[in-house]
C-alpha cells in the first residue's frame, strides 16, 4: 500500500507524516532553535542543486536528504511541482514540514514505491572523513561521506532506478572532493548516462550537478 508521498507503507519504518501541530508559539520557536543546530542549512551546494532543479526537474519530484527543506521549497515555489522531501534525520524532516514541504523520515530511498517519481534530486553527504575522527551526531551524518566521500552515493545509485519513472531523471550533486571520475564510473555502472547541468568552482572544491538518464550502459547486478 502506498500514499500520495510515494511511500510504500509496507516498506516504511517511522515515515508517517507530520507530528501533531498543536504546539504553542514559544514551544515552536524553541523547537526550531534545536532543529537548526542539528539540521544542515542551505549553503553553496544547496543553491547549485536548487538552480539545476528549477531548470531541469519535471513531474513528481523527490529530494533525498532534504535537510531544512529549502531546495524542495524552491522547486515547489518556482516550478509549481509536487515535491516530497526525505531525510534520515527526524529534526530535518520536521523543519522541512515547517516550510510546507511534505517530508518523511527515510533512509535514502528505502520506503518509496517503484516508479514513484519523475525527478529525484540528491545533494549527498560528501566530505571524506577518517572514521576514527567521526562524531556520531546528526550534523556528522549530514556532512560525512565516509573515507571515500562516496559512502552514500553508491547505495543511492544502486536503488534510484527502482523509484524512478521510465522517463525519469536524477539530479545528483558531485563534489571534486569525492573523486569526480570515480563517481562517473559508479553512475555508468548503474546504467545511467550523464550530463552537466550546472557547475561552479570554489577555493577548495568544484561542485557539479549532473543530470542522469537511463542509458544503454551496464547496470549493477
Amino acid at each position: 500500500m502506498s500514499d500520495r508521498s510515494g511511500v510504500d507503507r509496507e516498506r516504511a519504518d517511522g515515515t508517517e507524516g507530520g507530528e501533531g501541530g498543536e504546539e504553542g508559539g514559544s514551544d515552536l520557536a524553541a523547537r526550531r532553535g534545536l532543529d537548526e543546530a542539528v539540521v544542515y542549512q542551505p549553503a553553496e551546494d544547496s543553491g547549485l542543486l536548487a538552480e539545476a532543479a528549477v531548470e531541469a526537474a519535471h513531474g513528481r519530484v523527490l529530494e533525498v536528504g532534504t535537510g531544512s527543506g529549502w531546495v524542495a521549497e524552491r522547486i515547489a515555489a518556482d516550478r509549481g511541482l509536487d515535491v516530497v522531501g526525505s531525510d534520515l534525520n527526524p529534526h530535518a524532516a520536521r523543519q522541512a514540514r515547517d516550510r510546507g514541504v511534505e517530508a518523511v523520515v527515510a533512509d535514502l530511498l528505502a520506503p518509496f514505491r517503484a516508479d514513484a517519481f519523475d525527478t529525484v534530486c540528491f545533494n549527498p553527504p560528501y566530505l571524506p572523513t577518517d572514521p576514527d575522527n567521526e562524531w556520531d551526531d546528526w550534523m556528522e551524518h549530514a556532512l560525512s561521506g565516509g573515507e571515500s566521500g562516496r559512502e552514500l552515493i553508491e547505495p543511492f545509485l544502486a536503488d534510484v532506478g527502482r523509484v524512478l519513472a521510465p522517463e525519469g531523471v536524477v539530479l545528483l550533486l558531485v563534489s571534486s572532493l569525492t573523486g569526480y571520475d570515480a563517481v562517473l564510473e559508479l553512475i555508468e555502472a548503474s546504467g545511467f548516462d550523464h550530463e552537466v547541468v550546472v557547475e561552479d568552482s570554489f577555493p577548495f572544491e568544484t561542485l557539479t550537478v549532473l543530470r542522469l538518464n537511463r542509458g544503454s550502459g551496464p547496470a549493477s547486478p
